[in-house]
């Protein structure tokens, strides 16, 4: 019995765990927010938007790590809790990205 606890318990902790950048989901954005822009801003725009991109993929692969590493030691994902999960900003930036890209393809730039 004691056994089915535990084992249930680590899984509902993992499950709240972060997830690596890749595993994330990118958010629907219509590429028709960024038509209306010259091919040279949307290069500036999707640039700016990739390095966001870098910076909150290396925070979530940092939260993963820290939340594996805690839940192993104390059965605690300590960066989740203390908001080092950056999930939902990720996806929509990646949202952006692939939005960015689909109007760079309908421009022709």
């Amino acid at each position: 019995m004691n056994y089915c606890v535990i084992v249930l318990s680590i899984l509902l902790v993992a499950t709240g765990c972060a997830k690596r950048p890749d595993a994330i989901v990118p958010t629907s954005i219509p590429s028709d927010i960024y038509t209306a822009m010259d091919c040279k801003r949307i290069g500036e725009v999707l640039a700016l938007e990739q390095q966001n991109l870098t910076t909150l993929s290396s925070a979530q692969n940092d939260a993963a790590t820290g939340d594996a590493f805690s839940v192993f030691l104390i059965g605690v994902p300590l960066a989740s809790v203390a908001g080092g999960d950056k999930e939902g900003l990720i996806a929509v930036s990646k949202g952006k990205v692939q939005a960015l890209e689909g109007a760079k393809l309908s421009k022709k730039c």
